[in-house]
Order: C-alpha cells, then sequence, then structure tokens
C-alpha cells in the first residue's frame, strides 16, 4: 500500500461538504456491473467530486495475504483472514483503509467522530503489529466522480442517499449491509422499486 496524495488537488475543500459521511445506495436499476447492487461510504463531497468506497464487495484476497504481498508478517494472532473489501475502479492497486479513529496515520482524514480514511502504509503496518484502530475495512481502490457527476446520476435515480451509520461498515456481516442501509432510510427494502428517489 504506497502513500497516495487523495487529500491534495482536486479534492480539496472549498466549502461545507454536501454528502461527505453518507452512503450511497445503488438502485435496482443500477445494472452497471462495477456498482450495480453496491453501498458506497461517501469520504469527500465538494465541488471538485467526490470520493468514497464500496463497503459490500468482497474480493478473494484477504488481509493476511494483502500482509503478505506487502512484506508485513503479522506480530500477533488475529482474524487476519478477513476479506479486503473491491472499494472502487479507480487506483485500484492501491490500498485504502476506512476506519475508527483512535489513532493517527500519516495520510488520515477524520470523517466523523466514528469514520476516518487513511491512504498510508503506516495503517497496515500497525494492523500486522497489533496497533492498529479497533475497527476496520481495507479495500483496494476508490469510487470517484468528477464535479457534478454524482449529483446528476443521483438526479436520475441511480442512487439513494442516507447519513451513515457506522455499525454497519464495521459490525455487520457484508451479505447485509445492503439491505441495512436501505433499511436506515425508513422503509422495507423488498419494497423498493424503480422510481423511488433519492433521500
Amino acid at each position: 500500500m504506497d502513500e497516495y496524495p487523495i487529500f491534495e488537488t482536486p479534492f480539496k475543500q472549498t466549502k461545507p461538504m454536501n454528502l461527505s459521511n453518507h452512503f450511497l445506495i445503488a438502485m435496482p436499476s443500477m445494472h452497471d456491473p462495477i456498482f450495480g447492487g453496491t453501498v458506497v461510504y461517501l469520504c469527500e463531497h465538494n465541488d471538485y467530486g467526490a470520493l468514497g468506497v464500496v463497503i459490500n464487495r468482497p474480493m478473494e484476497l484477504t488481509l493476511d495475504h494483502l500482509l503478505e504481498k506487502l512484506n508485513l508478517k503479522p506480530e500477533i494472532p488475529a482474524p487476519f483472514e478477513k476479506p479486503v473489501m473491491f472499494g472502487g475502479p479507480v487506483q485500484d492497486d492501491r490500498g485504502f483503509v476506512l476506519h475508527t479513529p483512535d489513532a493517527k496515520f500519516n495520510s488520515m482524514l477524520t470523517i466523523s467522530n466514528d469514520v476516518a480514511f487513511t491512504t498510508s502504509r503506516d495503517i497496515l503496518e500497525a494492523i500486522a503489529s497489533g496497533e492498529g484502530p479497533e475497527k476496520m475495512l481495507v479495500s483496494i481502490g476508490y469510487a470517484g466522480w468528477s464535479a457534478g457527476q454524482l449529483e446528476q446520476e443521483i438526479s436520475h435515480n441511480g442512487w439513494l442517499t442516507v447519513s451513515a451509520d457506522p455499525s454497519i461498515i464495521f459490525d455487520l456481516p457484508i451479505s447485509q449491509r445492503y439491505t441495512a442501509a436501505i433499511k436506515l432510510l425508513g422503509f422495507d427494502p423488498n419494497k423498493l422499486t424503480y422510481e423511488v428517489g433519492h433521500a
């Protein structure tokens, strides 16, 4: 996991973010092979675009194998067999971590009191040494939208939006995250139609 200056231009904040710390929930009408059926956690959203991480699409790669590829041998026994997420198609050769902000890392963006986003290798070194964050989701790649692109997709009923619940990211089984995110909107996901707009 190499360091990547993700928080520099073009994602420099110029005004309060709109949908940061929100979930994007793909509508059933979205048949995109990358984003169909996904829940995306939005880390940043401003005039320059948006950046998020898919939280419910596991890869065959597990955390222990990722650490091995990076020559990081775990120093303590831990459940490192948890799957790494496919975070999105941008920078899909790099690692990104959503985690609880109970430690500081080089390239870390604190999004809320419950969620931070880190792109630097030092977080994986900390995880391997047993000094990582209490809760985390490790992904390869992220999802990105240019200025106005996400707003257009939402207006065309591609996505539902709702304030994020960190327990869905960190605590729920992957298979339950899509349904749980929809339930945050206050209706039965089985009654979701192709015509529902965004929240």
